[in-house]
């Protein structure tokens, strides 16, 4: 296998990536850096957790002009946290490259000090749809000097209704752009997208090996809705993890259960999209320094969550698809650590879990908490029996967001901006 020298990357790149405890390129990073070298558009399907995040950020930096004031490279990402997690890396790589400057644009910040970052030489841009829709609109913001533009986590953007900002902002990019794609799905309005906007790409697909969740013990418990936060807490009070990331499917869910967790006496921090990018932020830095225990997030606010240390993952809500499972239960077993990971699946659930189960094509262990997450079979069986019933009268309708599938027209459409 290459190392990062032999892949075409500098050596004071090299040095800094030894530094980190980075020597061989990963799958995902051997076969895309070349082709992102070449100029190549490129399509990557890749998980969270392969190293996609260098697979585009070191071809970057060897193609950066530095001389030049502009900006030329957009990367868009679907979050805050991930474009901060972005920002963060690409500030790590440059540490011993001069004149070289990377700046985060995104949502919670103050625009005053964002507009003033900009007026300086940012060669590159990690920025959240919105925010550079509004610097766009304010014209604090020219796109036409990028030539390296990505889509990071693309199947996010289109889950969260971002794609009609999407296209606006690749118009305003260069004629003679390069596109990199990275998402772990290719829905078809993803390879629809692709078409419209991409050069001949090179498709490039990386499958997750099974060895990643052998390093993560897997556990369903059997419990029913009501007896979800004492299950949680019954969970907690046994295992006593180190870290732990609790995932809930609402902000509401996620207030409600930090309120429980707190009123037991626990130190714990909530992570979602109600709360101010300062109180986030304050969150992310006191878990990251287990300084909080637990975290209770949302999945959008998760998305790029890369903490180390986290012994234990709680679904406190089962997730609604498979890919969402993935990116929860990788937040753990990370590094070559071992974690543990618990589904609570109420009876309405587990059409959830058998989906989950044939998606990574392995049976979860089933364990049920006698007294606590179901107080007698008969109970379970009884709520599960009811549950049937609504389903087959159709008042159980399924859940998950809808998605309109419109498109906002473009001026240009192929996405090529002629200056």
């Amino acid at each position: 296998m290459p190392d990062f020298l032999q892949l075409g990357i500098r050596k004071e790149i090299y040095h800094t990536l030894k530094s980190l405890g980075l020597v061989t390129p990963t799958p995902i990073q051997e076969k895309t850096i070349p082709s992102i070298l070449e100029g190549k558009d490129v399509i990557a399907q890749a998980q969270t957790g392969t190293g996609k995040t260098f697979a585009f950020v070191l071809p970057i930096l060897e193609k950066i002009d530095s001389s030049k004031p502009d900006v030329q490279a957009l990367i868009l990402t679907p979050t805050r946290e991930l474009a901060q997690q972005i920002t963060k890396e690409i500030k790590k790589l440059i540490e011993n490259l001069e004149d070289l400057n990377v700046l985060a644009v995104y949502g919670g910040q103050d625009v005053t000090h964002q507009l003033k970052k900009l007026k300086g030489a940012q060669h590159i841009v990690v920025a959240t749809p919105g925010r550079l829709i509004d610097h766009i609109r304010r014209d604090t913001i020219d796109l036409s000097t990028v030539t390296m533009f990505v889509l990071d986590e693309a199947d996010q953007m289109l889950h969260m209704g971002f794609l009609p900002e999407v296209e606006t902002i690749i118009y305003e990019t260069s004629s003679s752009r390069q596109t990199m794609l990275f998402s772990a799905t290719m829905p078809s309005e993803i390879i629809s997208l692709a078409k419209k906007y991409m050069n001949v790409p090179e498709n490039i697909s990386i499958k997750t090996k099974k060895v990643t969740l052998e390093e993560i013990k897997q556990i369903a418990i059997e419990t029913t809705d009501r007896r979800k936060q004492e299950t949680l807490l019954h969970l907690l009070k046994e295992h006593r993890p180190y870290l732990a990331i609790i995932f809930c499917r609402t902000k509401i869910r996620a207030k409600k259960l930090q309120e429980a967790l707190i009123t037991s006496g626990y130190d714990s921090d909530e992570l979602h999209g109600d709360l101010s990018q300062a109180k986030r932020e304050r969150a992310m830095k006191r878990f990251r320094e287990a300084k909080s225990q637990f975290l209770v997030a949302t999945d959008v606010a998760a998305r790029g969550l890369d903490v180390e240390g986290v012994t234990h993952v709680f679904n406190y809500d089962i997730p609604e698809d498979v890919e969402s499972y993935l990116h929860r239960i990788g937040r753990t077993g990370r590094a070559g650590g071992e974690g543990v990971a618990y589904t609570l699946v109420a009876p309405r659930d587990i059409e959830h879990l058998k989906m989950i189960e044939k998606g990574i094509n392995q049976t979860l262990e089933k364990q049920v908490i006698k007294g606590v997450s179901v107080p007698d079979k008969e109970d379970y069986e009884e709520e599960r029996k009811q549950q049937i019933k609504k389903s087959r009268r159709g008042f159980d309708s399924p859940r998950g967001r809808a998605n309109d599938g419109k498109e906002k027209k473009t001026p240009n459409s192929q996405g090529r901006r002629t200056r």
